[in-house]
């Protein structure tokens, strides 16, 4: 599914959201490298077409690895990637069998992607485990209103936005009903902060943001950070090979 909605995905998020999701992602990726050294290396999971990898360079990372299991949504990424003359790499991977070495990372940033992988602990667990001492995880996603008005209001919208955006963009009114329907069975929020503990995180908490509709969960790998930042990072080859995608289309 997410193949055939490479081409127009941008655009499509700036018209469901009214270009606000370019802010939280800006604040995503400030939570995930505030505090961190200049030299930091980021993990961008479920990277789509690298809005978020893009982000974490110019905000200052030294090293961005955009990862995700839609082949289509990477080849935009690295189109885009040669055109702004970006150094983010990309690479094919399964979010719950990640191809790389335990503590890699400085931060990870998980943009719109959580939701839709058939397992969210494990893809924790393995986030946890790329993780350097202290490195830090911001995933941002659709969220929850804990308030029963705005709840009701905002998933009457989705319901209602998503089949005419399908219809507009792609002729099909079904094509985003995967969106509301993945979410009722999305812990959002606070079963996310929940699950970031159960998979080792300390420090889990998140921020709200439109009235809980989207949310910015984080969480931090135990432990002090290097004393001095790795001059050399374990990256494994395997991150060139196209790992089998599990995650739920």
């Amino acid at each position: 599914m997410f193949s055939r909605l490479a081409q127009r995905y941008d655009m499509v998020n700036d018209v469901m959201s009214f270009g606000m999701h370019r802010k939280w992602k800006r604040e995503a990726v400030r939570l995930a490298l505030n505090g961190r050294s200049r030299a930091a290396l980021v993990l961008d999971l479920c990277c789509g077409t690298g809005d978020m990898s893009f982000l974490a360079e110019t905000m200052g990372a030294s090293g961005v690895i955009g990862a995700d299991f839609t082949l289509p949504m990477l080849a935009v990424a690295r189109s885009r990637g040669r055109k702004e003359r970006s150094r983010a790499s990309f690479a094919a991977a399964d979010a719950l069998r990640l191809p790389f070495r335990d503590g890699v990372f400085d931060a990870v940033t998980v943009g719109y992607g959580l939701r839709n992988i058939a397992d969210p602990q494990q893809a924790l667990s393995e986030i946890r485990r790329v993780l350097a001492p202290a490195g830090r995880v911001v995933v941002l996603d659709f969220g929850k209103p804990e308030n029963p008005l705005a709840r009701s209001l905002y998933f009457a919208y989705l319901k209602t936005m998503m089949p005419a955006v399908g219809w507009i963009f792609h002729g099909d009114p079904e094509t985003y009903l995967y969106i509301p329907a993945s979410l009722e069975r999305y812990p959002a929020q606070r079963g996310v902060e929940h699950m970031m503990r159960e998979a080792g995180f300390v420090n889990a908490r998140y921020e709200n943001r439109l009235l809980g509709t989207m949310g910015l969960n984080i969480g931090e790998a135990p432990g002090e950070p290097p004393p001095s930042p790795r001059a050399k990072r374990g990256i494994s080859s395997e991150s060139e090979k196209i790992p089998r995608p599990s995650a739920s289309e």
